[in-house]
């Protein structure tokens, strides 16, 4: 087979299935695992797919530059977000001292915590009234309002979080890429989730899988500075990675 016709074969299942892996390539077109690396990094260096880890993604991606609003963004995916939610609930222990961005699937978190002994600090004030709503002790950082999130940004918040030093924390994300790691639309809140992060021991991010391979305006963590908590994982590329849990 020649190589643009192998490529070419290459490029249209990476297409179609949107990820795959090196073996799977191997195995569909009996080709050696040297051949397919050397030909998925010329597709990539060429701009037709995105080379990861362990195999390849389409470059099908969108980039958001804006949020949706919380009453939509609730909608989405709600019943792999619950089982995130579940999940990562039950990693809160007693003496926790986590932090909790804003967001829909973080909200949802709330719903499932059952250990009383953990203290929390969010930026979601949608987040901070059903925190204390279920007798949680619970800290808002205090700053700007962003309505389409529910969030607290801006400088105010940044100096809040400052003085705190988080046992774990959980945050939404609006894009998931290897390249570009995680992103939001929004400057201001890109930085609180930054800050937050680096002043957390162990950091994870719940998101449903219409957030992979897809980037936004600003990037707030690299892909490996966290680890995820997904469901229903589409691309299997993203399995290669040790940070992935895929419920």
């Amino acid at each position: 087979m020649l190589s643009e016709e192998r490529q070419q074969r290459i490029l249209d299942i990476v297409t179609k299935k949107n990820s795959v892996t090196v073996q799977q390539l191997t195995e569909e077109l009996s080709i050696s695992e040297s051949t397919i690396r050397r030909d998925l990094a010329e597709l990539d260096a060429q701009g037709l797919l995105t080379k990861v880890h362990g195999g390849a993604i389409a470059r099908n991606i969108t980039f958001a530059t804006k949020d949706d609003s919380v009453t939509k963004r609730k909608e989405y995916h709600r019943e792999d977000k619950q089982r995130i939610a579940k999940y990562a609930a039950s990693l809160i222990e007693a003496e926790d001292f986590v932090y909790i961005d804003a967001g829909t699937t973080t909200e949802l978190i709330i719903d499932f915590i059952t250990c009383h002994n953990a203290v929390f600090v969010t930026n979601g004030f949608s987040h901070a009234r059903k925190l204390s709503e279920h007798g949680f002790l619970t800290y808002i950082l205090g700053g700007e309002i962003k309505l389409p999130t529910e969030s607290v940004i801006g400088e105010e918040a940044l100096q809040s979080l400052s003085k705190y030093h988080f046992t774990k924390g959980f945050w939404g994300t609006n894009g998931i890429n290897p390249q570009t790691g995680f992103s939001t639309p929004d400057i201001k809140e890109a930085l609180v989730k930054e800050v937050s992060m680096a002043h957390t021991r162990q950091k994870y991010i719940v998101s449903d899988s219409s957030k992979f391979s897809q980037i936004s305006c600003v990037t707030f963590a690299t892909f490996t500075d966290a680890t995820i908590i997904t469901a229903n994982l589409g691309e299997s590329a993203y399995r290669q990675y040790k940070n992935v849990i895929e419920l």
